[in-house]
């Protein structure tokens, strides 16, 4: 069955209601009623403060994704208060050690090369080191969370290399040669567009065209045209063309069955796609899109901060992907970020998934 809505969202309503109130098996009750009722701030900042410092050896495969890392640690204080805890020399050495990650252009390869490289295990002049577009992204992050100003990077060489990642298709490519392209690598070069205020780096109408047409019959977004929609495809999806200024140009119709399909991955936190269990990091993913489309009212916000309970780790800090499980850097961020962008306790920008004292802060700087 299908559902038109024209100005009106009570008529989806009825059907996530009976799902938001769906009976929970026996454990995860039992270890519900077990969990703390609020957030664990000071075991979330020891937690994250550690992974700042020193990774657990289990984070070697991790190696090539220490700016991700490096991310959720930074943006997970922000957001719980804690940024501030990190001393100046610190966020100092930090910000060189982003900066230093840069790729700039070289006779060899042009600007293919160009944009931001994970870790620093391997010199720059390993031909293996190529820019990665998620990489680029989480540094402007991470840079903007410490209060830099982004003077200490080559804005032009990230503009070009970004340019150099764009396929005929309107999607982005990772890196420059070989690699898999879709929604996340356009969300990646539309935020860094917007961070460096400077969109030569992509064809905007031709992303913007890749985007609408990889929304499956569902009504979320895919990863790729004809696949199956995903809670992280629809969130960058939606991000994307907000940030490119498009997100009004879809129809009414299409805006109305992707909100039904957001809504109904709700159960008791929110699932990725049909028939899959709830996981942390999707309160966030879906939160995200249900609070750019503006209906963040629908969200059963306690249902969700319930769930959310049940994964966080009152021992260590941090959150699981599923009630029982050991935390992680990637599921305790959106943990806490899927909160705070539902609740509005703290403000999150919906977009760029950072802090809105950071975002207003990088505004700040770019005005002064």
């Amino acid at each position: 069955q299908h559902y038109y809505i024209t100005n009106n969202l009570s008529v989806i309503m009825s059907d996530v209601d009976q799902i938001t109130q769906t009976e929970e098996d026996d454990d995860v009750q039992e270890k519900r009623e077990e969990m703390p009722k609020h957030l664990l701030k000071d075991k979330h900042t020891k937690f994250f403060k550690q992974m700042l410092n020193l990774l657990p050896q289990a984070y070697q495969s991790h190696d090539s994704s220490r700016l991700t890392l490096l991310y959720f640690s930074l943006s997970a204080l922000d957001l719980i208060g804690a940024i501030d805890d990190i001393n100046d020399k610190r966020k100092g050495e930090l910000v060189a050690w982003i900066c230093s990650l840069q790729i700039k252009p070289d006779d060899k390869h042009g600007y293919s090369r160009c944009g931001f490289y994970a870790t620093d295990s391997l010199p720059e002049s390993v031909d293996a080191n190529y820019g990665h577009i998620a990489m680029t992204y989480v540094a402007l992050c991470s840079l903007i969370i410490l209060g830099d100003d982004l003077s200490g990077i080559d804005r032009d060489a990230i503009v070009q290399g970004l340019k150099t990642l764009q396929l005929d298709s309107g999607s982005y490519q990772c890196i420059s040669f070989g690699t898999e392209s879709d929604a996340r690598f356009v969300y990646c070069a539309a935020c860094i567009s917007y961070f460096l205020n400077d969109w030569r780096g992509m064809d905007v109408e031709k992303a913007a065209n890749f985007l609408f047409s990889i929304q499956s019959y569902e009504g979320g977004f895919a990863q790729n045209l004809g696949r199956e929609s995903h809670g992280g495809s629809t969130f960058c999806a939606l991000a994307a063309l907000q940030l490119m200024g498009k997100l009004e140009d879809m129809s009414e119709e299409n805006r109305n069955r992707l909100i039904y399909w957001c809504l109904n991955r709700q159960q008791s936190g929110f699932n990725g796609r049909p028939n899959k269990p709830v996981d942390t990091c999707y309160s966030f993913w879906l939160g995200a899109s249900l609070t750019l489309l503006g209906v963040q009212e629908f969200i059963n916000k306690e249902c969700n901060f319930s769930f959310l309970m049940t994964t966080q780790d009152r021992y260590m800090g941090g959150f699981s992907k599923w009630p029982g499980y050991l935390p992680d850097p990637l599921h305790s961020y959106f943990g806490i970020a899927g909160m705070f962008v539902i609740s509005g306790e703290v403000e999150v920008h919906p977009a760029l998934n950072i802090s809105m004292r950071a975002y207003r802060n990088w505004q700040s700087l770019c005005t002064s």
